[in-house]
């Protein structure tokens, strides 16, 4: 038994619940009749569809306009949406022009015909707390949220991981409703762009006896936290998906050529090699 269903089957309760992706515990829903299926009203067809194509976590892809609450905006936490989109375009700037891991995935695209329009494909907006950044495939467009990261560090972070998926889209026959598919490119960000031994130690997958094992762990328990973020999927299916797709995907590194280490000179080696491997250097 491979290391997700272990933990899923561990933290699973009650056989007829399952979990929501917000992690809440839901009904398991009934078998659907065909007449169920077909009586169900447009409103409520739209909203399930945004729903399962994580639209609910990004409302301005809904064409809402934010509206802050007056309690939060009391407290300094809402109402300086202007302020923080003008900072978000000032960080991702910043990264484009000094970000080592930005700039080699910039070059990446460009080289594999799918350049990237600052003003067109990367967007600063106001998300659900639970998410940092997003891809959007129907718009090919980058969202980063302006309201959770608030740092380059952070900002560059988001980009790198989004980049990856804006690479896999370009460069395959991606179909991000198929979850095999999202399983796949999440790893790959997930390998690429963040997991070390540092960041498995914090989320209670390192070990200092097998550092290989405790990385592939990191990989696939982010990779299915985003999986479960953004579709409204049971975690029995991500988890299948995860596993399934796994060797595969792990040992894909394009473009980046590596794995990252945190405190290394790995991200400026990695943009340095980008020539040697056919990639332009942006």
């Amino acid at each position: 038994m491979e290391f997700l269903t272990k933990v899923w089957a561990k933290e699973a309760t009650a056989p007829e619940a399952i979990e929501d992706i917000t992690g809440a515990a839901q009904e398991k829903p009934k078998p659907k009749t065909e007449k169920a299926s077909t009586s169900k009203k447009p409103a409520e067809e739209t909203t399930t569809a945004q729903k399962d194509w994580g639209y609910d976590l990004y409302p301005e892809r809904r064409g809402e306009t934010f509206k802050p609450k007056w309690t939060r905006v009391l407290f300094g936490l809402e109402g300086q949406e202007n302020i923080d989109r003008f900072k978000c375009e000032e960080n991702v700037y910043w990264c484009v022009k000094n970000g080592p891991l930005v700039k080699l995935m910039m070059g990446a695209l460009k080289s594999s015909g799918c350049p990237i329009d600052l003003r067109r494909h990367i967007s600063c907006e106001v998300c659900d707390p639970t998410v940092t950044g997003g891809y959007d495939p129907k718009l090919n467009q980058i969202v980063v949220c302006q309201n959770m990261a608030k740092n380059k560090s952070m900002v560059h972070g988001v980009l790198t991981h989004e980049m990856i998926h804006m690479f896999d889209y370009c460069n395959n026959d991606m179909d991000f409703r198929n979850v095999d598919h999202l399983a796949c490119t999440e790893i790959r960000a997930a390998n690429l762009a963040h997991c070390s031994f540092l960041s498995a130690m914090f989320q209670g997958d390192a070990s200092p006896f097998n550092v290989k094992e405790a990385h592939q762990n990191c990989v696939k328990s982010k990779a299915l936290a985003s999986v479960l973020a953004v579709r409204n999927v049971s975690k029995a299916d991500a988890v299948a998906a995860v596993e399934r797709v796994f060797p595969k995907c792990y040992a894909d590194l394009e473009p980046i050529g590596r794995r990252i280490r945190r405190n290394s000179t790995d991200q400026q080696k990695a943009y340095m090699e980008a020539p040697m491997y056919g990639y332009d250097v942006y």
